[in-house]
């Protein structure tokens, strides 16, 4: 894996153009979004301006919040057209809590209700999320690439080795944990019934 992130300050600022344009087209106030979801308007506000690192699992409240999947908030605001995602135009952002390194796969221009993420899991990292029901649903399958990752949804626990295929709906609070000595690598695949209305 590569270790030269592209600039961290462009991908903020990335994240916070995202935020600010889901939360206007939702006509929602930072208060109201800060309810919604439960992070606080302060961290939202941080967020907006792209003065703030934020973690996965602030970002997956964020997303839940504002009624879209997680890899969405990484989304160009206006994608270049066009059917192929180039390996060196996908940018990875390095998760400040878990150091975890995720890559928005995926076109973003591309009028396909599928996205697929790559995620790099450094060893005994661990990061949970307080995903509960969201309309419309949200639908993952995680393909373990390399290396051992353990899934917990809900209260279902899944050991998944190189090969393995997992298929979950984004409904119960879940966690990822490497618990090996090595990075894992694995694929995460997401899609919506009505994709289209996110982007």
């Amino acid at each position: 894996m590569k270790e030269d992130l592209k600039e961290p300050a462009s991908l903020n600022d990335r994240i916070a153009q995202r935020v600010r344009d889901l939360r206007a087209a939702r006509e929602l106030s930072l208060d109201a979004l800060a309810t919604h979801c439960g992070v606080s308007r302060s961290m939202i506000s941080l967020i907006e301006r792209g003065e703030s690192s934020p973690t996965a699992v602030v970002l997956e409240k964020l997303a839940t919040g504002l009624g879209v999947p997680l890899a969405s908030l990484f989304e160009e605001p206006v994608a270049e057209p066009g059917p192929v995602s180039r390996l060196a135009d996908q940018l990875l952002w390095r998760d400040p809590h878990s150091g975890y390194v995720r890559r928005n796969v995926s076109p973003g221009s591309a009028a396909s209700p599928i996205q697929i993420v790559e995620v790099q899991f450094p060893p005994k990292a661990r990061v949970a999320y307080e995903t509960g029901a969201r309309e419309p649903k949200v639908h993952q399958q995680v393909w373990v690439l390399e290396g051992r990752i353990e899934v917990t949804v809900g209260d279902d626990r899944h050991l998944l080795d190189a090969g393995d295929c997992l298929a979950l709906t984004l409904d119960r609070p879940m966690s990822y944990h490497n618990p090996t000595r090595k990075t894992a690598r694995y694929a995460v695949v997401i899609t919506t019934s009505t994709a289209s209305s996110w982007r």
